[in-house]
């Protein structure tokens, strides 16, 4: 086991039958988009289909190539939570700009809510409020939860393991860019916007800062357990449902200060917890649930982007609860069979 609660894999990598192996790439490649723009209610029923599919290189092709980087290298959760949060910066300040762009959700129902934000900062051009906010969201919702709940519908021995060969990954990358130039290029989202030179620089910085700090070897060295028992998996999923809902619905610069200090709370216990005997896939999936719950709790108080109807509204928001509770209940099934859901002491 590593420090972070993960059996390392074999140096040799048995390749399984392409269909078998593709399966879970292309789980990902659709959860990851669903669950950074559907799963917190942020599209109707009838529009979900088609921003899954038009955001699936986007999102789910950042979310399967940060999981091969990860899984390749023996980088774990750690090294998978940076790039997540070098995605976040990446996709909000160069790609869509929506960290900047003051008039993104203008033509939104969130327009009110993002002309009355107080917490911009105008030496740097964003507000802190929506940099937490888009950062937290694609660090627990487009790339950590649905690697998660995938990997949990696989086999102990096929979960950390490659999924993708040589080209497999370049078509992922090629996929992943063309998705990336067709979000950027659709005006319609940046509204004519596009950043200074210093926002970009910054961003970028900042980017390749966090891709650094997470290429660093101390994410793969083995750690032998703490002699404390990691805690049930139903603790750090309450822990992550609490936070993510505290956070989401406060607001102003309090809200930006208790997100930072409860994201860093957060961590510090999770890495704790983690380094401890019996820490397995039933707490990562655990602490995947508490940000999807919580996201689905979020889309009864929140609207969709475009208007809808209260009975639009209501019927796509149950079915981001059936959906959640399909997935997590699925996850939770295939891990009780394998053994890995450890039993309330």
């Amino acid at each position: 086991m590593t420090q972070h609660g993960e059996q390392r894999t074999t140096v040799g990598h048995t390749w399984e039958p392409g269909r078998r192996r593709l399966a879970p790439v292309l789980a990902l490649l659709l959860l990851a988009p669903w669950a950074a723009e559907c799963s917190w209610g942020g599209f109707a029923g009838a529009d979900m289909l088609l921003a899954v599919v038009v955001l699936a290189p986007m999102y789910g092709g950042a979310a399967v190539l940060i999981r091969e980087a990860a899984r390749r290298t023996g980088g774990g959760w750690p090294m998978i939570v940076l790039l997540a949060a070098g995605f976040g910066v990446f996709q909000a300040g160069l790609v869509d700009q929506a960290l900047f762009n003051p008039e993104f959700l203008a033509d939104t129902e969130f327009a009110e809510l993002s002309a009355a934000d107080g917490t911009r900062i105008p030496v740097l051009g964003f507000s802190a409020q929506e940099a937490v906010s888009f950062l937290g969201n694609h660090v627990a919702l487009t790339i950590c939860a649905p690697i998660a709940i995938v990997e949990a519908y696989l086999s102990p021995a096929r979960r950390l393991g490659p999924w993708l060969r040589a080209p497999g990954l370049a078509a992922m990358a090629v996929l992943y860019l063309l998705g990336s130039l067709l979000i950027f290029a659709d005006d319609s989202g940046r509204k004519g916007f596009l950043a200074s030179p210093g926002q970009l620089i910054g961003a970028s910085a900042v980017v390749l800062g966090l891709v650094v700090v997470a290429a660093l070897p101390r994410w793969r060295r083995r750690m032998p357990p703490a002699p404390a028992v990691a805690p049930h998996p139903s603790r750090p999923g309450a822990l992550v449902l609490v936070v993510y809902l505290g956070v989401s619905l406060l607001s102003g610069w309090f809200a930006v200060a208790a997100a930072v200090v409860a994201f860093a709370g957060l961590a510090a216990v999770l890495v704790r917890w983690s380094g401890r005997a019996g820490w397995g896939q039933g707490h990562v999936l655990a602490c995947a649930a508490g940000a999807l719950v919580g996201a689905a709790v979020l889309a009864y108080l929140v609207p969709p982007y475009a208007p809808a109807s209260p009975a639009q509204a209501l019927a796509s928001d149950v079915l981001v609860s059936v959906l959640a509770v399909a997935l997590l209940a699925g996850a939770y099934a295939r891990l009780r069979r394998h053994g890995e859901w450890p039993r309330r002491r």
